[in-house]
């Protein structure tokens, strides 16, 4: 059975999770502009907007090419750089939402009402924040770890392998 995207492009499953993924940022845009602090939320979001383009971007993108620059003459230079990317970005955004807490602004009263809002102590993000990074920088590191040491007749090499020998063997004769 042959499946038409003329009108979307992508699979009714692709579709399915673009719908619920709406109806939960509409959800939580609702009961957060609901809460009466609404032009602090707006205030928010086109400060960290603002934040992010105009001085994170550049920062993290200068970042990003000295390490490459500085590791451009390595072998596996390509193969290890996703491996810090992605827990520095992840952390990085963690940082970014949860700032006035993991700081610990006293003057801003950002734990103070956080512990009055949840009933939870505000005092920790940063231990747990540093604890997060952490954790996000071992598990690529065993991830890369685990890459590193896979048999070379394994993973990508033996996929390409059964690619190639799939092509020669379906080849019409004469190729």
């Amino acid at each position: 059975m042959m499946v038409r995207h003329h009108w979307y492009g992508e699979g009714p499953l692709h579709l399915l999770l673009m719908l619920a993924s709406f109806a939960l940022a509409g959800y939580a845009g609702v009961r957060l502009l609901a809460g009466g602090q609404w032009p602090l939320v707006v205030v928010w979001f086109v400060g960290a907007a603002l934040l992010h383009d105009l001085v994170l971007l550049p920062l993290y993108t200068l970042a990003d090419r000295a390490v490459a620059r500085y590791t451009a003459g390595t072998a596996h230079h390509r193969a290890w750089t996703p491996y810090v990317r992605v827990p520095a970005a992840l952390s990085g955004l963690l940082l970014l939402v949860w700032f006035p807490l993991i700081a610990g602004s006293a003057g801003s009263g950002a734990a103070a009402h956080y512990e009055g809002a949840t009933g939870l102590p505000g005092g920790v993000f940063l231990s747990r924040w540093l604890l997060v990074t952490a954790g996000l920088f071992a598990v690529s590191a065993l991830w890369l770890l685990c890459r590193a040491v896979q048999p070379r007749g394994a993973g990508r090499d033996g996929v390409g392998r059964r690619r190639r020998e799939t092509k020669q063997r379906s080849a019409p004769p004469g190729d």
